[in-house]
């Protein structure tokens, strides 16, 4: 089947294409770009000037099947990256049971490539079990497919282990993703430790714990050559650090998430669960300094950080609730706040969100370009809207972005050229 698209505003962050046109797709692949003759039976779909860009990638999603998916199924889930506009997606292995065995990450990819709707690529575990003792087996879970090495939302605490992680992945052409986060400062806080979490009586995390972790493994990065990737990074000194780093040529990426660009930690006002995250909100200095890299280059991507948790784990004592809030419907609409504020332009925020994730996974995904697969995105970066909790697609709907005003609205999303939203 042919399908041509025409009057959109195409947009290819990787060529730095801005331009009105059209686009045909054939046989699930863009045939061509602003065709001199299209096919007469192509099926017409009039974009009305809005954008029409690749689908995202998104490369931090958290799983919840197999063990929980009462609080998200794969379908669920792609019923979510659908409405998002997210065509490709890097889930975390940090599953029940986790993903540390090569059958199991050939599960849900196998899985959710049957739902054909969004294309999953699991991230091994680091560590069996994701306890960060003993090496999971690099060779057969990168052979099954293993995007990466990971323990999810859990450091990698111990630096001999980290050490070993980074000098096997690299020996298996792949990177380890750390969640930067000094165990023993975290253990017990539920806020960034000053004067917020005093006022409510909360107990607090050093934002320090980030930066120890960071500089901690840019030293082990030095010292094997591997390649570490820092998620969700959230505060100015880590990034800092990060940022020399990258000055040194070591191999040394990031991403972050929307809640540290666009909230802070008066966000958790009267003790809101749904603002409570991993790592927590933070300083309004720090959210700045998280915007400002974003416009410098230094963070290398933006991630949904897609933790889906029920009523029942939210509906606690905020420092019992559990932390985590889902980003993938949300994902464009926030990221694109930054652009209508003026911190970023339309091309670099989408290049952010499509192939400089793409090229830290090493997928062929993120570009409008000839013989490309056809994963594409529609949206109007000018329609507001308001976030509402409940008129979210998952099962959970613990946004911290709830009743939130945005300006950016998915119109459709396609997926080898047949559309799965919209």
């Amino acid at each position: 089947m042919s399908t041509l698209f025409v009057n959109a505003r195409l947009l290819d962050p990787a060529s730095g294409l801005d331009a009105p046109g059209t686009l045909l797709v054939e046989g699930g692949r863009i045939a061509a770009l602003n065709p001199a003759q299209p096919p007469a039976h192509a099926e017409r779909i009039d974009c009305a000037g809005a954008c029409l860009c690749p689908g995202l990638v998104d490369m931090r999603v958290g799983l919840r099947e197999p063990g929980e998916e009462h609080k998200e199924s794969l379908a669920t889930l792609a019923a979510c990256a659908a409405a998002g506009g997210v065509t490709t997606l890097a889930a975390l292995p940090d599953t029940d049971p986790p993903l540390d065995e090569p059958a199991l990450v050939e599960f849900v990819a196998r899985r959710a490539a049957a739902l054909g709707s969004v294309t999953v690529l699991p991230y091994g575990a680091a560590t069996k079990g994701c306890a960060g003792r003993e090496l999971a087996e690099y060779g057969l879970l990168r052979e099954a497919g293993a995007a990466g090495f990971t323990d999810g939302r859990r450091a990698i605490a111990e630096a001999r282990t980290m050490r070993l992680a980074l000098a096997y992945a690299d020996a298996f052409g792949a990177f380890v993703i750390q969640h930067p986060e000094e165990p023993s400062l975290a253990a017990g806080g539920a806020v960034t430790e000053g004067f917020q979490a005093t006022l409510l009586g909360l107990p607090g995390i050093p934002a320090a714990a980030e930066a120890l972790m960071v500089a901690r493994d840019i030293r082990l990065a030095a010292l094997t050559g591997g390649h570490v990737h820092f998620a969700h990074v959230s505060t100015a000194e880590a990034l800092d650090l990060i940022r020399a780093a990258k000055a040194r040529g070591l191999r040394v990426t990031c991403d972050t998430a929307p809640p540290y660009f666009d909230l802070n930690e008066t966000t958790i006002g009267e003790w809101r669960t749904y603002a409570r995250l991993s790592p927590p909100l933070r300083s309004e200095e720090d959210r700045l300094a998280v915007l400002a890299a974003l416009a410098d280059g230094t963070i290398d991507a933006v991630a949904s950080d897609h933790q889906p948790q029920d009523t029942d784990a939210k509906r606690l004592p905020f420092a019992q609730a559990e932390p985590g809030g889902v980003g993938l419907e949300t994902l464009l609409a926030v990221t694109l706040n930054a652009v209508h504020a003026g911190h970023l332009r339309l091309l670099d925020a989408l290049g952010l969100l499509t192939h400089r994730p793409a090229g830290l996974l090493g997928v062929p995904a993120g570009r409008l370009a000839e013989g490309a697969a056809a994963d594409l995105c529609l949206f109007d970066p000018d329609r507001a809207w308001q976030i509402r909790a409940d008129d979210l697609a998952g099962n959970s709907r613990n946004t911290p972005f709830d009743g939130r005003p945005v300006q950016g609205k998915v119109l459709g999303t396609w997926k080898a050229g047949r559309r799965v939203f919209g």
